[in-house]
């Protein structure tokens, strides 16, 4: 009988010291009046690159080739002014000859365009697309040459009553007249996108609403394009687009700091 005493005695004991000798942290029990803090969580910081971007309207360029009466390139740029806004310019030259019903006209000149585009979309991690809304003001000077215009005749004007021949043959006129020192200023709303599809290298595309300010017109012709503005005899209103190849050189980069909301308290 004792010796079954000691034996129940001595393993108790060894329980006792077994319990004590844990780890004191595992022991520790939450007060339920306390709530457990969460882990502090690391937000990943973004690093953006600051630059400029420039490139060619593709549009422009490949009318060219399969256009003999128009001659034209235009050059883009924007760089980053701050995480959604771009300062952005486009200049052109263009050689451009129509040949109409009533006329013949050629038109030569040069054209720059700056403004803002203000980009919409929220990139993810480090990408650096844009959708963006832009205005620009436009400014072009150029020449008007009116090569040759027809002059219809009218028979009932000249009294004739022969009504199978209302009309003479049309007369062709090779004025041949050139107006010079010739300019134009319009404001743009400008909506496209940028869309990087190698590193560094974007394709985008946009679409312009125009209106024209004012105009300096020849004295006996009117302005019926305007470089970088296009076709004007439809109003004061003008429509454009362009495709652009574009590649990015960056200067310098800016780690772009998180915005925390401090949580409301329960009141």
């Amino acid at each position: 009988m004792t010796y079954i005493s000691r034996s129940i005695f001595s393993l108790l004991l060894c329980v006792s010291f077994s319990a004590f000798a844990q780890d004191p942290t595992e022991l520790q029990v939450t007060p339920q009046n306390q709530t457990q803090q969460p882990a502090d969580t690391v937000t990943p910081v973004r690093i953006e690159r600051y630059g400029i971007r420039v490139g060619i309207d593709l549009h422009s360029l490949s009318r060219s080739f399969y256009n003999t009466d128009h001659k034209g390139l235009e050059l883009v740029a924007d760089y980053r002014l701050s995480k959604k806004y771009y300062a952005a310019a486009e200049i052109g030259n263009v050689d451009y000859t129509k040949d109409e019903a009533q006329l013949n006209f050629t038109t030569k000149g040069s054209y720059i365009k700056a403004g803002i585009d203000i980009n919409a979309y929220d990139n993810w991690l480090d990408m650096e697309n844009m959708v963006y809304i832009g205005f620009r003001y436009g400014f072009a000077t150029f020449s008007q040459n009116l090569n040759s215009y027809k002059i219809y005749q009218n028979s009932d004007a000249l009294g004739t009553a022969d009504d199978q021949a209302n009309y003479f043959d049309d007369v062709t006129v090779n004025a041949n007249q050139k107006y010079s020192s010739l300019t134009a200023q319009w404001a743009e709303v400008v909506a496209g996108l940028k869309a990087e599809i190698f590193d560094n290298l974007y394709i985008g595309a946009s679409i312009r609403l125009n209106y024209l300010i004012s105009n300096k017109k020849p004295d006996t012709f009117d302005n019926l394009y305007i470089p970088g503005f296009n076709r004007t005899y439809d109003g004061s209103f003008g429509v454009g687009f362009n495709y652009t190849l574009s590649y990015f050189i960056p200067f310098y980069k800016k780690q772009n700091t998180p915005v925390f909301k401090e949580a409301k308290k329960k009141g």
